[in-house]
């Protein structure tokens, strides 16, 4: 569902949006990218169906089973901040998708953006925009569907620890 969609409907139709960003056809997290080669590869790496695995009520696509594994013991460090939603739309108060080819890594965190405008505009007030989206995600959370007590609750648990930006790999 289109962000500018979900903005003019009532709230109730609004929880049409998922908690998680997917492929709008094949309902697969990141677009199919590996998580996990965001974080070992100079550009992230499509996964493979052979190596899926269920978070969050969606399915993942790894590269490999021993990223697949890493991702398992660990999912939150991996998966993307605010469920793969734009950081920057999130931090002016509203939701849009993040696209798996429009990202960041700060502070050892995965970011995914809308549009370059959008990641340009984050980095140029880092510690500002992280804490409006915080508090964007933490209002907007509540209206996502998702599975109680998964990626709408662990996404937002990680989006409340304090982001320090420690370092930047950008793309």
């Amino acid at each position: 569902m289109s962000a500018w969609l979900a903005l003019s409907l009532p709230v109730s139709a609004a929880a049409l949006v998922d908690a998680i960003v997917t492929d709008p056809l094949t309902g697969v997290a990141l677009e199919g990218y590996d998580a996990v080669s965001y974080f070992t590869e100079p550009e992230p790496v499509q996964g493979l169906a052979d190596y899926e695995y269920q978070w969050g009520g969606v399915p993942w696509y790894f590269a490999s089973a021993a990223n697949r594994d890493v991702f398992m013991r660990n999912p939150e460090i991996y998966a993307p901040q605010f469920g793969g939603h734009c950081a920057t739309s999130l931090s002016r108060g509203y939701l849009s998708d993040g696209k798996p080819r429009l990202y960041a890594i700060s502070g050892m965190k995965l970011y995914l953006f809308y549009s370059m405008a959008n990641r340009d505009a984050f980095f140029k007030s880092e510690e500002t925009s992280l804490q409006q989206a915080n508090g964007g995600w933490a209002r907007l959370k509540g209206t996502l569907t998702g599975e109680e007590g998964s990626m709408a609750d662990a996404v937002g648990k990680a989006a409340a620890a304090e982001a320090e930006p420690e370092g930047e790999a950008a793309h």
